[in-house]
Order: structure tokens, then C-alpha cells, then sequence
């Protein structure tokens, strides 16, 4: 479980540095938020009986790809695109598989990217490759999946036809805001990624240096 924890962490700085960099470089940042969730052993056993896997180790690596999952929340349906390029193009995430339910969403409505990816976590005596869930959806895409999510739940998955119906429905309306949205955003702020924005100024660096030296020598600027 430590394995599968630090390979989420892992996922997750890289997106912090993403996060950052866009806070700071360019004048538009497309990440909202991201969630990290491990599942607890209780979960990965249940879901070993259900489907009649060996409980061993090497039969649960082989088998259950979702131990480990990060989920990046976006404001648009570029940003979610953009922000899996940058972060499958990164050398030490392996791509394993990818389905795209924007495109092709699922027949309940449920949209979202997702991809499964590798990561090499180092221990202190060996390198674990660790597999970790990437999900990457809008904000109303993550807003449509919660309630779905709910819904399923109180129901037992055995959802009202007519319940299933609005849903699908509210997934359409979803998609349709996130399409109207960006466009707007395209209308109003032109670019997403400011690419030709400067760096920061020789001054600027300088500044910088002065505030670390004096943050080390722990005296105020």
C-alpha cells in the first residue's frame, strides 16, 4: 500500500509543479483542483472475491489498476487534453492504456478522460514501478459524476429508468455549458496558454536572490 501511496504522490507533485509554474508564468492557470484517493485493503480484497482472483500480491498488480488514483478537475475540455499531453509527455510516465469517454462518453452520459500510467517510485533499496489511475474532467463533468455517484449509491446501481433518463439528460446540459463556456472563454481572454508571455527580468531574478539570501540568514527584508 506504501508503494501504491507513493506513486500517487509522485503523480501529484508533478501536477503541483504544473500548478505552479502556470500560476506564476502564464496568465492563465487550467488546472482547478486535483484529489488523490487509495483505495483501503477491505476494498481491494472485496473486489478480488468479485472477480475470483488469487489473493496474492502479484495476482492483485496484474489485475487492479485503480489501487491508486489522482483526479484532476479542469476548466474546460481543452485544459483536460493540454494538461494530460503535458503530463504523458513527462520520460518517466509510462502510458499503459487510455480511454477517452469525452469522445466516446459511456451510454449513462458519464464523461472523462482517463488514463493509466506507470511511475518508477524509488525505495531505498530497489525501484517499484507502480501503476496509477489518472481521471481528467471539467468541473461540470466532475459535478454531473458526483451526483451520479450518489445516486447509484442510494439505489444499490439498481437506479429508476426514469432517473437514469434525466441523468443521461443532465450529462448532455453538461456538455453543452462546458462547449459554451469555452467559447465564451476563447471570445473574452483569446489564447489559453499565454506561451509568448516574458520570463522574468534580470531585476526581477536578482530580487529573488536577495529575498532567499535573507530568508537563510533568517533576518527580514
Amino acid at each position: 500500500m506504501m508503494e501504491y501511496k507513493f506513486g500517487m504522490d509522485e503523480i501529484e507533485t508533478k501536477i503541483s509543479i504544473l500548478q505552479e509554474e502556470f500560476t506564476h508564468l502564464h496568465d492563465y492557470n487550467p488546472i482547478e483542483h486535483v484529489l488523490t484517493r487509495l483505495k483501503t485493503p477491505e476494498s481491494i480484497l472485496e473486489k478480488v472475491r468479485r472477480r475470483g482472483l488469487d489473493p496474492s500480491f502479484e495476482a492483485i498488480r496484474d489485475n487492479i489498476t485503480d489501487i491508486a488514483g489522482v483526479r484532476v478537475t479542469c476548466s474546460f475540455v481543452r485544459d483536460v487534453y493540454q494538461v494530460y499531453d503535458m503530463l504523458s509527455s513527462q520520460p518517466d510516465i509510462e502510458v499503459l492504456a487510455v480511454k477517452d469517454y469525452i469522445e466516446h462518453p459511456k451510454p449513462n452520459g458519464y464523461r472523462s478522460l482517463h488514463g493509466l500510467v506507470r511511475i518508477p517510485v524509488h525505495l531505498s533499496d530497489r525501484i517499484v514501478p507502480v501503476t496509477v489511475e489518472l481521471q481528467l474532467r471539467t468541473v461540470a463533468m466532475d459535478f454531473w459524476a458526483s451526483l451520479e455517484h450518489k445516486i447509484y449509491y442510494k439505489y444499490r446501481e439498481a437506479v429508476p429508468e426514469d432517473l437514469l433518463a434525466q441523468l443521461q439528460d443532465a450529462a448532455r446540459t453538461a456538455a453543452d455549458l462546458d462547449d459554451r463556456m469555452e467559447r465564451l472563454h476563447v471570445q473574452t481572454h483569446g489564447d489559453f496558454v499565454d506561451s509568448d508571455r516574458p520570463g522574468p527580468t534580470d531585476e526581477v531574478v536578482r530580487q529573488l536572490q536577495e529575498l532567499r539570501r535573507a530568508r537563510v540568514n533568517n533576518r527580514f527584508v
